[in-house]
Parts: structure tokens; sequence; C-alpha cells
């Protein structure tokens, strides 16, 4: 007895929808992979995705979704479609670091963060200075609010701060540090999401110290200033 194919139906035709939902699985997998849209950035929404892909909505809708179940993408009602790894090989190292004890995590970031923000206040380039002065703008006022509005400004306030964090790393500009930090994002998010957010959380004074240290190119200040932060963490935690 003959199997079918999974992308066949009546009389071994093959169905064009499921095959076309595939296609348009692998090309968003394939943008994401290539850094098109990074690891805690929005995707563009779906209008605009279905006119880049020249695809029917209900067939983008069904590719997103395929995405969403491989934890590749979570969709975050009202705010959008945000890139949580580039493959499935990274939902599965980051499903490790979630059940990790959030004190564990905490040391690691130390050995991460701290060292980051001294490389980065060694070799930051302008395009750096840039990113890092608009994101702590914009995370400075998302955070300091008394108390986080709708949930979708909650979110974007979590990924301001999250966003933040990251581009102190990528200012290192050591490829393995922002590939290893890119695996714990999700994680990373979400200590931040569960803890208090808005003006009493926001360490504001701290978090502008890191990026004038690393703007300004003083490595020892630069890491003095990121490990106050996590201290700040660490305390709000007890």
């Amino acid at each position: 007895m003959a199997v079918l194919n999974r992308n066949t139906f009546d009389g071994g035709q093959p169905d064009r929808r499921a095959t076309r939902i595939e296609q348009v699985t692998e090309d968003l997998r394939g943008r994401i992979a290539a850094g098109e849209w990074a690891v805690g950035e929005r995707i563009p929404t779906e209008p605009e995705l279905a006119d880049l892909l020249d695809t029917s909505r209900n067939t983008l809708r069904e590719a997103v979704g395929a995405l969403v179940h491989a934890g590749v993408v979570e969709r975050r009602q009202g705010s959008g479609t945000y890139v949580l790894a580039v493959d499935e090989r990274e939902v599965a190292i980051g499903g490790y670091f979630s059940s990790a004890r959030r004190r564990d995590l905490l040391e690691l970031r130390e050995a991460l963060d701290v060292t980051a923000a001294m490389l980065a206040a060694r070799r930051r380039d302008d395009a750096d200075i840039a990113v890092l002065n608009e994101t702590l703008a914009r995370r400075n006022a998302l955070w300091g609010r008394t108390e986080a509005g709708s949930e979708s400004e909650r979110d974007a306030a979590v990924d301001a701060d999250t966003e933040l964090h990251r581009a102190v790393v990528a200012a290192s500009h050591n490829e393995l540090y922002l590939e290893f930090y890119d695996l714990l994002l999700p994680v990373l998010r979400q200590t931040i999401a569960e803890g208090t957010v808005g003006v009493d959380a926001s360490y504001e004074r701290q978090h502008t110290d890191l990026v004038r240290a690393v703007v300004a190119g003083d490595a020892d200040r630069a890491a003095r200033a990121a490990q106050e932060v996590l201290d700040c963490v660490r305390a709000g935690d007890g």
C-alpha cells in the first residue's frame, strides 16, 4: 500500500496550499537566520509581510503560526510578533536556560555583562554610540512611569530594557559573546517581565551610568556600572 506524502491529498495530487505554507515558512525562517530581524526584534506586520513575500494573509498566518509553534517567534497581543530565536536549536538551548535557577542566571550574567561592558567601552564605534543613546532614552522613558499601563506598554518597557543590555554586548564586538547572549535573551526577558516594571524598579541612574561609561570609553567605570545594575536586580529579588 502506497504511503501518501503529507503534502498530497486525493489521488496523490500535491496540496498546493500546504506546499506554499511550507515555502513561506522557510522564507521567514531563512530571513531570521540571516539576521534580517534580530532576536528580540519585532517582525513586520501581517500586511507588510504578505506584500514582502507575495502571499496571501491566510497563508502567511499559517506560516507564522508554524514558527510560533517551533518557538522561533512569539505573538504578543497588542504589540506584534517578535523573534525569540534564530532556529529550533536555540529554542532547545533556551529551554535549558529557562529551567535554571534565577541565582545561577544572575551569576552567569555577571560573567557576561561586566566583561562585555569593559570591552564595549574599548571598542564601541559611532554606530554603537547612536544605538546605545537612543535605546537608553527610550528605555528610561518607558520605565519612568509610576506604573506600567497596558500590557503592550509593559511589553514595550521590558523589550527596551532587554534591548539596552543586548546593545552593550553588541558594542563589545565579540561575536561569540553576542551569539551566546542571544541564547539567553528569551529567559532574560522573562525574568525582567516577572519582576516589577515601572519607576520603582527602573534603576535609571545605574543604566545611564553604564551607557555613559561605555560612550566615554572608560572600561573600568563601565564594568563597575554593569555590576551595580546587577547588584540592584539582585537586591530587588530579595
